[in-house]
């Protein structure tokens, strides 16, 4: 059976140096202190899952995921601003919750900023919870901002 003609073709695949001109164009408008093509360089060299989504061949996101024993640590995601409220960034989590799975993990932990209210409910909505805080983890216009610890059971 075909897929219909208007089904856009949704992928997954490794981060390439290649690729960091795109995702320092999404990671630039999306965040307020972003990474460097030199952080993403540094998570790829060591050997952190760092994914692209795809949609016709269209990068719209990604995500960079480090496993450690039998914990993964989402380090960074970020959907495309074009595409974000119609379920992509759901999608790309529940991808590399997946991996993370697959990679033995047990449970998956990040950081965000607690300004990011719609990081916050997507994921309450898949199942995190709130774990602590780490005082002053991220830069801000006024100095330095909490983040909000959270994790969930594989």
């Amino acid at each position: 059976m075909n897929a219909p003609l208007n089904q856009p073709n949704v992928s997954f695949r490794e981060m390439q140096i290649d690729d960091l001109d795109a995702v320092i164009q999404i990671e630039t408008v999306n965040f307020p202190f972003p990474w460097t093509a030199g952080n993403f360089k540094d998570s790829i060299n060591s050997g952190h899952i760092c994914l692209v989504l795809e949609i016709d061949e269209l990068m719209i996101g990604y995500a960079i995921l480090m496993m450690v024993l039998d914990e993964a640590h989402l380090l960074n995601i970020s959907i495309s601003a074009d595409w974000k409220g119609k379920g992509w960034g759901r999608h790309l989590l529940n991808h590399m919750m997946q991996i993370s799975r697959e990679q033995g993990g047990l449970n998956m932990f990040l950081e965000v900023r607690p300004s990011n209210v719609s990081a916050i409910t997507l994921y309450e909505s898949i199942g995190f919870n709130e774990m602590g805080v780490r005082p002053g983890y991220y830069p801000a216009h006024n100095g330095r901002e909490n983040a909000v610890l959270m994790g969930v059971a594989l």
